[in-house]
């Protein structure tokens, strides 16, 4: 009968040389995230802007122009007002939109805030000589499948925006009298998220509000 084999004794490693390997293998992921994410964002950036251009094309019914302007302390300007950056708190990037013969059409403003399970961030289109929104189009948004996100997929909410008087009043379907201009239906089932589009575009043009006036004085005769 042959004799059992005896146990083979594992090699000791010493406490150093395994956490050296560790820290070398954290450092490959590492490095592998860092490459993977350098390569993808300029895909993702130049999506991102497509996207973006097509919402302002949406929002501002077609125009054959528009510029970027930059709303910072009361006044737009054609370029970052300096010492601010893009970033920067207080900074609105926009776009004014043209017609071939130079006639404006209106802005269109990319605006954000909390909604009911994350930030939701959408873009409208404004004219200030009449206060009327133009149109409105969700960007992003996290809010619950089959109730919050009706504010993107359910066009009979997102049609009210186009020609809608602000400030903007959100309110219950059967309250709403359809002879106030300023009244949105909300969606049941998705008030807070109804209530949070309706707030991001009142918020925003309260803060944008000194910066169009300013301008419409300066081209007054």
């Amino acid at each position: 009968m042959t004799p059992p084999t005896p146990p083979t004794e594992r090699p000791n490693v010493a406490p150093g040389r395994l956490l050296a390997t560790l820290a070398g293998a954290g450092a490959v992921a590492g490095l592998l995230i860092v490459l993977v994410f350098g390569w993808t964002q300029p895909t993702i950036q130049a999506y991102k802007a497509r996207m973006l251009q097509e919402a302002v094309y949406e929002v501002l019914e077609a125009p054959d122009h528009y510029d970027t302007l930059y709303a910072y302390a009361g006044a737009l300007h054609d370029s970052l007002p300096p010492g601010v950056g893009p970033r920067d708190k207080g900074l609105d990037i926009i776009y004014h939109g043209y017609r071939t013969d130079g006639t404006s059409i209106g802005y269109a403003i990319p605006a954000g805030e909390p909604g009911f399970q994350d930030v939701i961030r959408l873009i409208f289109g404004y004219d200030p000589g009449t206060g009327t929104i133009l149109g409105m189009k969700v960007l992003e948004s996290k809010e619950t499948p089959g109730l919050g996100d009706k504010i993107e997929k359910d066009q009979d909410f997102v049609s009210q925006f186009q020609g809608a008087g602000s400030p903007l009043k959100g309110m219950k379907a059967r309250d709403v009298t359809g002879t106030d201009p300023h009244e949105v239906a909300m969606i049941t089932g998705a008030t807070i998220s109804s209530k949070a589009v309706i707030r991001i575009i009142n918020n925003a043009l309260e803060r944008l509000q000194p910066a169009f006036q300013s301008t419409v004085a300066e081209r007054s005769p």
